[in-house]
């Protein structure tokens, strides 16, 4: 009954920024880390940013110092605000979390984003 659930993708001009939302619902135990994917056809997909139930954040080195992660464990959300954005960045970003207890990933369908140049 774990549901995850991405909102906020959509078309920008590069330099744009866009924020993305990832909400889990239906969890009866506490979330652990929660990060951001991407992937383009034909690429592997990738980590963006990750970030631990304590706050601790990482990037990939491509988009250190232009996007943020952040959460609202009160909220069972996670963020990712992403400014400077170039069109390498266009791909659909994907949410996942863990669910503490059950040590079990999920995964939501993902929200398209496009930069054009």
């Amino acid at each position: 009954q774990v549901q995850v659930v991405e909102s906020g993708g959509g078309l920008v001009q590069a330099g744009g920024s866009l924020r993305l939302s990832c909400v889990v619902f239906g969890s009866i135990y506490s979330i652990g880390a929660m990060g951001w994917y991407r992937q383009v056809p034909g690429k592997q997909r990738e980590l963006v940013a990750v970030v631990s139930s304590s706050g601790i954040a990482d990037y990939a080195d491509s988009v250190k110092g232009r996007f943020t992660i952040s959460r609202d464990n009160a909220k069972n959300t996670v963020y990712l605000q992403m400014n400077s954005l170039k069109p390498e960045d266009t791909a659909v970003y994907s949410c996942n979390a863990r669910v503490i207890v059950t040590s079990t990933i999920y995964w939501g369908q993902g929200t398209q984003v496009t930069v054009s140049s």
